[in-house]
């Protein structure tokens, strides 16, 4: 450990003086960095410089921190506290920057963005080179380089030159001059003396450059105002043409503000409408009930068999657009359909020959689950997937089309998001529902740096209308269920809620029906974050353009009450943690769901009326019996004579009809029907196709005679054979499809006469799992492995920093392993059993990896040795022949 009296020198040092839970803290927030490993400290701090790494930290940075970083990349390197917060306050202060400030400078340093004490405040570099200003890449602060920087190149004489003219005494050399120019443009009172006596026209073009871009392009023959602010130094030339205004300059006209807009806290999430929570869990249950019956529909609809798969996999255009009429929903809905049902493991490619999609196994398992178990399995489905079906109808890099269920729709980012937005709605009062735009402006505070801005805020805007479409929200705010999901269970009352700004949820497309005789279960609360950032200016008047485009920095700018600053984000649950909290969610809606149904009721319009879900059983039959004729609150069923034969030909017979619906039926039967029912059995298999090519028996030959006569069965080509039997030269399906059209009701039979029973035949794949999600990144580790790796750190630093016994042997370079015969090595082993001293070992293991190990050894003998090993926390056996070499730690 570093004397903690001593300032760090370096980052590895100020790693070395943190505790594990501080480690622990840097570790879950950059996963990278153990990924392998790291053998010590040391390497552990150079790991957390590396370019990659310190990209995707600054992208999780929330936009506070950020601009904080930002203002410590122009501060001066290092810098006092002091300093950091006049660049984010101003000369005139901020007092809700001041306490934001340890905050956020809180977070740089846990994640190992910023190292050293509040005198000496030092940004790691390779944050410092990407976020400090350069003509290659312009800061976000919109500040250019500082005096010193932008003279590098100019002679002494010139510089000389603008001393003489600012009024300043000469120096013997150029150090010294732009030593003398800086503190001039760093005194407030010299400064304003120097601006107050410039015409209007130079203070103009300060002004246009003062918040960015700081560059500007001047012709040979500058006017006279811009060639005074270049004898002054005011604007100095980085190249023919281009001229710069420097860093301490623009800080002076700002008021000494690195940022126009900082936004020390997150924009509230204010409620647009609020409605009783009763009402949005009925809504959300209504909505998650008919989520149940679009997917079923879906599955029963490719239950023989779906699309066909594309060659480059995935759906067709135009199979999905038959989907989507077949659910009665528009093709966007119809790939989140599809794409929710295959995260679930409920659909998948057969892989035959001929590939197409069907049901999996898992779906008639998944059918025989109550339906609120069957709602929580779609719901984590979509909560933890990375497939995003928004992004169906996109163009994929290639410019190739991005097809539902095929490749190219995975967004590691998606569960965040979706959890995300979830947990923002939660923090809201019950039965509140927020405006999209409050949202995303959220989402932005929190994450203003992602490369995949546009990607994250569509996100988010498709997790509103599928949290809708799903159950759930309902009418755009959070339901009951929908917290339990989040694993948010703690329950609050509406009456305990701070009235937080919340607006009102956008993005729902439909919405689900209150059920009857349902009542709302109390809803829990959760937390929240988020809002946005921009940078840039303009150039210079009268003169080119800059190539850098103008922006402006935005943000709502107002002071936000201590409730809404803000809290640590919430992290997606573990797998274990999520199935407890769907199995929660699923209590909670169960009761909202409607009973299902055990009766129709029968009308005399040969029609029957299903005043809510069937069991499935009576549904089954009905839908073999009748034709679904709409669909809603209630769903009708119209029997026709087709109908009725499909029933027969599954192997019912009228009497089994008949009691069929008498038992299931609130009204009494009526005639109608089963007159329809006797008509069409009395004529079901008066007719008998078998196969020759194919034939027609029947025992009454009038009845064939007529069909002969019919011109429609000319293109039957049929002819008799006998007084009972007409031969056709179409085959068995043709020839049963062309006496129904012309009005009969034949049957098929086998070889032995027998009528054939014709069912539809469900086909499956084989047993598939669930597609597995594609990380964004390396996985936040669990506590058994954070501490794993901690203590192999620690080890590995001790090895690696304590001093060691040279003897007569030169010292050791850093991260060289010990180099020692075989007999020293095992008389130094034994010397230490007796002795209880530690020792710091080389080991290659038996895949060849080399690492350094601090042991106590315990016992020597057999060619091994039995030592307590520090790195690993436990007692070890070596063999002697795999240690490379051994050396004596000096005191204890």
């Amino acid at each position: 450990m570093s004397n903690p009296a001593v300032p760090p020198r370096s980052l590895a040092e100020a790693l070395r003086a943190r505790d594990d839970d501080s480690l622990a803290t840097l570790l879950r927030a950059r996963p990278d960095l153990i990924t392998p490993v790291p053998t010590d400290l040391t390497q552990l701090a150079t790991r957390a410089g590396t370019r990659a790494s310190v990209v995707r930290a600054l992208e999780r940075l929330d936009l506070f921190a950020l601009r904080t970083a930002e203002a410590l990349a122009v501060a001066a390197d290092p810098a006092p506290y002091a300093e950091l917060e006049r660049l984010l306050t101003g000369d005139a202060g901020d007092a809700a920057v001041s306490a934001a400030l340890p905050r956020s400078l809180g977070t740089l340093r846990e994640q190992a963005l910023v190292w050293g004490d509040d005198d000496r405040l030092r940004l790691v570099r390779t944050a410092r080179e990407l976020l400090a200003p350069s003509p290659q890449h312009p800061s976000p602060t919109g500040l250019g380089p500082t005096v010193q920087e932008a003279t590098a190149g100019m002679s002494p004489g010139r510089v000389q030159e603008i001393v003489t003219a600012a009024g300043l005494g000469s120096t013997h050399d150029a150090v010294s001059a732009v030593a003398s120019l800086t503190a001039l443009f760093t005194d407030r009172k010299r400064m304003a003396a120097l601006l107050a006596d410039l015409p209007e026209e130079s203070r103009a073009v300060l002004s246009r450059l003062v918040w960015g871009p700081p560059y500007g392009q001047v012709t040979s023959e500058p006017a006279a105002h811009l060639r005074r602010l270049l004898d002054l130094g005011l604007l100095v030339p980085t190249a023919p043409g281009t001229v710069v205004l420097p860093r301490e300059v623009a800080l002076h006209l700002r008021g000494g503000r690195a940022h126009r807009e900082v936004e020390p806290l997150p924009p509230a999430v204010e409620p647009a409408a609020t409605h009783r929570p009763q009402v949005v869990d009925a809504t959300a249950a209504g909505q998650a009930y008919t989520a149940l019956a679009t997917v079923e529909e879906l599955l029963k609809d490719w239950d023989e068999g779906g699309p066909a798969v594309l060659r480059a996999g995935g759906l067709s255009v135009r199979d999905l657009k038959r989907t989507a009429v077949a659910l009665n929903v528009s093709e966007p809905v119809a790939a989140f359909w599809v794409e929710l049902a295959y995260a679930a493991g409920l659909l998948a490619s057969d892989g035959e020959a001929d590939e197409r999609y069907a049901a999996t196994p898992a779906h008639d398992e998944w059918l025989e689950q109550p339906p609120a178990r069957r709602w929580a399995r779609l719901a984590e489905a979509w909560l933890t997937a990375t497939r995003t079906s928004g992004l169906v109808g996109g163009r994929d890099a290639k410019d190739r089309t991005l097809s539902a269920l095929g490749p190219g729709l995975d967004r590691g980012a998606a569960p965040e998001v979706r959890h995300r937005v979830l947990t923002l709605l939660a923090g809201l009062p019950e039965g509140a529902s927020p405006s999209a735009e409050s949202v995303l402006a959220r989402l932005r505070w929190e994450r203003p740096q992602r490369r995949e801005e546009d990607l994250r805020s569509r996100l988010a805007e498709w997790t509103l209308k599928e949290a809708e479409l799903l159950g759930v929200t309902g009418r755009g705010a959070l339901s009951g269920h929908g917290r339990a999901l989040l694993g948010a269970t703690a329950p609050r009352t509406r009456d305990a809620v701070s009235r937080d700004a919340v607006s009102r949820g956008a993005g729902d497309e439909r919405h689900g029906q209150a059920l009857p005789g349902t009542t709302a279960p109390r809803t829990p609360d959760a937390v929240s974050r988020g809002a946005e950032d921009e940078r840039h200016g303009q150039a210079l008047p009268g003169t080119t353009a800059p190539k850098t485009p103008d922006a402006v920095s935005q943000g709502p700018g107002d002071k936000l009450p201590v409730h809404h600053r803000p809290a640590p984000v919430a992290e997606p649950l573990s797998p274990a943690e999520q199935a407890t909290a769907s199995a929660a969610a699923a209590r909670l809606l169960a009761p909202l769901l409607p009973e299902p149904l055990d009766h129709v009721l029968l009308q005399a319009d040969l029609t029957a009326v299903a005043p809510g879900p069937l069991r499935r059983p009576l549904a089954e039959v009905l839908d073999v019996l009748a034709d679904v004729e709409s669909k809603g609150g209630a769903t009708v069923y119209r029997f026709t004579p087709g109908s009725v034969r499909r029933a027969l030909d599954a192997g019912q017979s009228a009497s089994d009809l008949h009691a069929f619906l008498a038992a299931h039926s609130r009204t009494p039967v009526p005639q109608p029907l089963t007159y329809l029912i006797d008509d069409v059995a009395r004529r079901h298999g008066h007719l008998r196709v078998g196969a020759a090519s194919s034939y027609v028996r029947c025992d009454d030959d009038a009845l064939l005679n007529e069909i002969l006569a019919d011109k429609r069965a000319a293109g039957l080509r049929l002819r008799r054979l006998a007084p009972t039997v007409l031969a056709a030269q179409a085959d068995p399906a043709s020839l049963l499809e062309g006496l129904r059209a012309m009005g009969f009701a034949p049957a098929a039979e086998s070889a032995e006469g027998d009528v054939l029973i014709t069912r539809a035949h469900a086909h499956r794949t084989p047993p598939r799992s669930a597609p597995e999600p594609v990380p964004d990144g390396p996985p936040v580790p669990d506590a058994t492995l954070l501490a794993a790796a901690i203590r192999a750190v620690r080890a590995g630093d001790l090895a690696s920093t304590t001093p060691r016994k040279q003897g007569n042997r030169p010292p050791l370079s850093t991260g060289e392993l010990p180099r020692t015969g075989a007999a020293e090595t095992l008389a130094t082993m034994q010397a230490a059993v007796l002795t209880g001293e530690a020792l710091w070992i080389g080991y290659v293991n038996a895949e060849g990896a080399a690492s350094q190990r601090v042991i106590a050894p315990v016992r020597v003998e057999g060619g091994f040795v039995t030592a307590y090993d520090h790195t690993a926390d436990e007692v070890r056996t070596y063999p002697l022949h795999r240690i490379t070499g051994v050396a004596e730690l000096a005191g204890d």
